[in-house]
């Protein structure tokens, strides 16, 4: 049977295949008969101006220098969408296609996707994040309303306004796209993010060496962005330390918080109690969350995390981990009956809570059971895939292959 029809994905935030959401999105497609291509920066795993993997072929350019502050971001994003619009006209060139699908952030796709529409092109705008409010989570809430921030509510206006199709990744974004993007029920599609069975099948077994002499480890897996609130687990792990010194603490991941971290955890004294991994290998991610007896969440309260899906969480689920985080909107969609929430943005109550579930090997039985069995149930990406392929087969009337 012919293709259904050939797409592009555009996005800026990681490499291909490194960012997990993006790669099993495209190959959901790529298995339902789409041609499939991508353009993203260059990064680790991924280093090749072109490839292509698994059918999909993947232009990258250099990544642009790394940021500090608002007009080098503006520079980060102006750099990348220069990249993009050239290499679109590069697979124009070669592949051809007919959907531009972009992932945010930034909310800056649509100025390249607008000339292709004239031409009976679909926009699909995948919605990731929302981008004024992560501007005011890392600069700040009293920036609301200033030049930066409307300017980014109104490149997310005519994001919504220009596309086609809007794919939200959970309830939360599905109303902002209703309320604040004014699109139709009709042209909006949850598709949440979740881990790939497949990766998961099989709970790992244990390796005591990652608890490093201690009886029990906690451990954190994840980005390591302002917004992230890593620095609420490292004060946390002090309080911690005041009254037990049986506990070690992985961090796993990287960010531009990263070395700061170092130096918060190193200033408290915790340097043998908090370990940073950087980015490693899903093999070592898998045996270390495999290990640990708690997993935590820490993502403070603010406009963009109380709406927003962590994968973390779902990662934690999957590995039939009782999670630890503050009490966001999200976190219990996500987690449900599987987490301890603690008081949010309070260090003291998230220690607190760390510390009820490692004196209590009944509860994070329980709760770690509970979350295997939510991840293979409902939350696995297997249960969201086919959600993708009919929408795309509503927008361009075509049946999969």
């Amino acid at each position: 049977m012919a293709s259904p029809g050939r797409l592009l994905h555009l996005s800026e935030n990681l490499t291909l295949p490194f960012d997990r959401r993006v790669w099993m999105e495209l190959n959901a497609l790529h298995g339902a008969g789409w041609e499939v291509s991508a353009i993203c920066p260059m990064g680790e795993g991924g280093r090749e101006a072109y490839e292509v993997l698994n059918g999909i072929a993947i232009w990258r350019y250099p990544p642009p220098p790394e940021t500090s502050g608002f007009v080098s971001y503006v520079w980060e994003f102006l750099y990348c969408w220069l990249q993009t619009a050239r290499l679109t006209l590069t697979a124009l060139g070669r592949r051809r296609f007919d959907v531009i699908h972009t992932a945010n952030p930034p909310d800056t796709f649509w100025a390249i996707a607008l000339p292709f529409k004239l031409f009976g092109v679909k926009f699909v705008f995948d919605h990731h994040d929302l981008c004024p409010e992560l501007y005011l989570s890392r600069f700040g809430e009293r920036r609301a309303g200033n030049l930066p921030h409307r300017a980014l509510q109104w490149l997310e206006r005519m994001q919504f306004a220009c596309a086609d199709l809007v794919i939200s990744t959970n309830e939360s974004y599905r109303q902002v796209a209703l309320e604040r993007g004014r699109k139709r029920p009709d042209q909006v599609r949850v598709v949440r993010s979740g881990p790939s069975h497949e990766r998961f099948a099989v709970v790992r077994e244990p390796d005591p060496t990652f608890k490093r002499g201690k009886p029990f480890l906690v451990a954190y897996l994840g980005v390591m962005a302002p917004q992230d609130g890593v620095d609420h687990l490292v004060r946390a792990a002090q309080i911690l330390m005041r009254t037990r010194s049986d506990v070690a603490f992985t961090f796993i991941g990287a960010g531009d918080s990263f070395e700061e971290l170092k130096r918060l955890s190193a200033s408290l004294g915790l340097n043998g109690v908090c370990t940073f991994t950087g980015r490693i290998s899903d093999a070592d991610v898998e045996r270390i969350l495999a290990t640990a007896d708690v997993c935590v969440s820490p993502d403070p309260k603010n406009p963009l995390n109380d709406v927003s899906t962590m994968n973390k969480v779902l990662e934690y689920m999957a590995c039939a981990k009782p999670v630890v985080c503050f009490d966001l909107r999200e976190h219990r969609h996500s987690a449900g009956e599987g987490a301890l929430y603690a008081e949010p943005n309070r260090d003291e109550d998230l220690a607190a809570k760390i510390s009820q579930l490692l004196d209590d090997p009944a509860l994070r039985e329980r709760l770690g059971a509970y979350n295997r069995r939510r991840f293979l149930d409902t939350l696995a990406w297997e249960h969201n895939a086919g959600t993708l392929i009919e929408a795309y087969e509503e927008l361009c009337g075509k049946p999969r292959a």
